[in-house]
């Protein structure tokens, strides 16, 4: 079947695409210092020129003129921030470029037959890659890597757990303050306040669930693709981590004979590949029914400091008591957030308190406003 207007027009695209990573590679090559990492990115510009004869040949063959495509301008300005600050000040947007084209061949039948999709992805793990090494560094990349992934691992966990307070005290606390400036009873103020407590924690958790069992399918999709790959085209997965080593600062002759040796045993490429490509393990793809109850328990625990001081109190001293209350809570999340920030004790938990109090303040105001025009 003859390719359609449409097809011609996608041959076009492809072909503009790869001109710019091809074009984009090279720049990155000669702003390079280092000549692992510049060999890297040659490399990969060499295999952009493959992709790119690809879709000439392509619009040769359905009778269309080849355009003569020159770099894009976006192309061009992340070349000269490569070149006057390093290629590391351009590599996160080079990430999230590459992270974008992840997929943008696998539902095209020419590509996939030049098996264009997988070098798609390789180029874009290798990115995250360089985002994520130290350059220069290369001893013990592997077990360094490991005990920075645990710390990291569980600092997360404990930034989750702080900040989960935090949204759930903030949400609440303005709720119950908007609330209770219409006045319309203890009652009412305390059934709003468990309401927004329930509500909060429950779609917090269901966020979370989903967010990780979303991410754990993903990583298993991916790691069946790194398993038939590694089965079908060992060559080409032992290039792909040269590639990855040489970029972290090893040798060319280092960096092949590390990856021979993970190559030479299956399990033990699978999980590398997983690591060094994917980002991340099986074991790190977390469990979502710990991570929705962690949600919700985090959050139920800031949603219930404004409500208890109603429990008790009502009217003007319901409202103070709860600010309070709730200021002392305030104070400490944001001495929490020091042990990330690195900022003084009294900073972080003053700035919280304020932005915390100024929202229920707001709130309390409009409920006010709202309560003196209905009569409540």
């Amino acid at each position: 079947m003859s390719p359609t207007a449409a097809d011609i027009e996608r041959y076009r695209r492809n072909l503009r695409d790869e001109v710019d990573g091809a074009a984009l590679y090279r720049y990155l090559a000669a702003a390079e210092k280092d000549p692992n990492l510049r060999e890297v990115f040659l490399r990969l510009a060499e295999s952009e020129d493959r992709h790119r004869a690809l879709w000439e040949e392509k619009l040769r063959e359905a009778g269309a003129e080849v355009p003569d495509y020159r770099p894009g301008f976006r192309v061009r300005f992340l070349g000269w921030l490569a070149r006057r600050f390093g290629t590391a000040s351009v590599s996160p947007i080079v990430t999230r470029m590459e992270m974008t084209a992840y997929t943008m061949y696998d539902d095209q039948p020419e590509a996939i037959a030049a098996d264009l999709p997988r070098d798609e992805r390789s180029h874009a793990r290798l990115f995250r890659e360089l985002a994520r090494s130290t350059r220069g560094r290369a001893v013990d990349i592997d077990i360094a890597r490991l005990e920075g992934r645990h710390r990291a691992g569980t600092g997360n966990a404990l930034r989750a757990a702080v900040l989960g307070a935090n949204d759930g005290l903030v949400s609440n606390l303005s709720l119950v303050m908007g609330v209770a400036g219409a006045n319309p009873g203890q009652n009412v103020v305390i059934l709003a306040g468990i309401a927004g407590l329930l509500a909060g924690s429950l779609s917090m958790a269901l966020g979370e669930w989903i967010s990780v069992r979303s991410s754990a399918e993903a990583f298993a999709r991916q790691l069946e693709i790194e398993r038939d790959e590694l089965n079908l085209m060992p060559d080409e997965e032992l290039e792909e981590l040269v590639l990855i080593y040489r970029a972290k600062g090893l040798g060319e002759e280092e960096a092949r004979a590390t990856a021979q040796r993970i190559i030479a045993n299956r399990e033990t490429a699978l999980d590398t590949l997983a690591r060094e490509e994917l980002g991340m393990s099986e074991e790190e793809a977390g469990n979502p029914w710990v991570a929705a109850i962690t949600s919700f328990l985090t959050f139920s625990f800031g949603a219930i400091i404004p409500v208890i001081p109603w429990l008790f109190l009502a009217g003007i001293a319901g409202v103070a008591a709860s600010a309070a209350a709730s200021a002392l809570g305030l104070f400490a999340v944001g001495a929490a957030i020091t042990l990330y920030t690195g900022r003084g004790v009294l900073f972080s938990g003053a700035r919280m308190l304020t932005f915390g109090l100024a929202a229920s303040a707001i709130t309390f105001g409009i409920g006010r406003l709202i309560g003196v025009s209905t009569g409540i």
